[in-house]
């Protein structure tokens, strides 16, 4: 029963109490209710019926100092364009063309319209442009495909029903050191029990792809008896090619592992390595260059592999995978587990 219902069969009861008996004042003390409020009960009643005794909907008051209505729309027209920015963001960029606004503005504005997370604006620029009149541009094509997608299916995940069956690859750029030049990553996360290795380059041609995997990857699963079934890539140059002539896809194919593609432009479709490269960044890169000049690539290798042992050994991870664990116990764990009783999650 809802609230208004509830409201609305205790006044009809506060009636009947009155009227059976026959004295309003003390019908009134049992109820704890006014009498002069009881009387505006009872002719709501004998005027509108049963409705009369629904609560009021109260009209939502407009306070003075609310945004007016011109600006408010020129908000929701640059919303419409910059789904994605914050409100200080899009204060700025309204300043830009002559419109005067602060943050907090913005912010009122978004939270009226229920707009305050940037979910909720692709959301609604999706149903605006569904409903006709919007021209949308390519980089807001690719935003509503990831909010469609996750509207659809908030709890979709890659599937990996144990270790080794999905490796994740991908090429990440760690920056330019004097004396040294530039310097490349390359990177393999386990999307199981999220298990990641590293290796540094002084390039990212395919040899570089291959390397990471004969020199790191494949003895560590080799040294455990387990299999490596598939890799997801992106589109790069040091992955893709033709297969018969293309080093790395030459080595998967001697191997016997499936190569899979992410979809292109879509970089958050290999959401490990992207989720991976933002943690090695905040966690060892931007640490080690504040606490050591390097003079070459081979003493930044042996940090990386002294933190990379930490990361999978004694750093517990809070994936939907791992819960807590360590990748490394949570790769044994999965090793313990039958196959057939891991449920993917996807």
């Amino acid at each position: 029963m809802s609230t208004r219902e509830q409201l609305i069969k205790a006044r009809l009861g506060m009636l009947a109490l009155a009227d059976e008996l026959k004295n309003i004042a003390r019908a009134c003390r049992l109820a704890g209710v006014s009498r002069s409020h009881f009387y505006e009960i009872k002719q709501a009643y004998e005027t509108f019926g049963k409705e009369g005794l629904a609560p009021k909907v109260r009209r939502r008051p407009q306070m003075p100092n609310q945004t007016p209505p011109e600006l408010e729309r020129q908000i929701l027209t640059m919303t419409e364009q910059y789904p994605t920015y914050s409100y200080l963001r899009l204060a700025d960029q309204l300043k830009l063309v002559g419109v005067s606004v602060s943050a907090g503005a913005v912010r009122a504005v978004w939270q009226r319209h229920g707009l305050a997370t940037r979910f909720a604006r692709l959301l609604w620029l999706e149903r605006r442009s569904a409903e006709g009149g919007l021209v949308l541009t390519e980089r807001l094509k690719r935003l509503l495909q990831r909010a469609q997608a996750r509207s659809q299916d908030p709890e979709a995940h890659v599937e990996s029903a144990a270790p080794g069956y999905l490796l994740c690859q991908d090429t990440y750029y760690v920056g330019t050191i004097k004396g040294v030049g530039r310097i490349y990553m390359q990177s393999v996360v386990d999307a199981f029990c999220s298990v990641a290795f590293g290796k540094l380059y002084l390039s990212k041609l395919p040899m570089t792809a291959v390397d990471v995997l004969n020199d790191r990857v494949l003895p560590f699963y080799e040294a455990r008896r387990v299999a490596v079934q598939h890799i997801l890539t992106d589109n790069g140059r040091e992955f893709c090619g033709r297969p018969l002539h293309h080093p790395y896809e030459l080595f998967l194919a001697i191997h016997q592992i499936e190569h899979r593609n992410t979809k292109v432009h879509a970089p958050y479709t290999n959401g490990f390595c992207e989720r991976f490269h933002r943690t090695v960044s905040d966690e060892f890169f931007k640490v080690t260059f504040r606490k050591r000049f390097y003079l070459s690539l081979a003493e930044l290798q042996d940090d990386l592999d002294a933190w990379l042992d930490h990361y999978y050994t004694t750093r517990p991870h809070q994936g939907y995978r791992t819960q807590g664990r360590t990748p490394l116990r949570a790769f044994d764990d999965g090793l313990a587990t039958p196959i057939e009783e891991v449920a993917p999650a996807a």
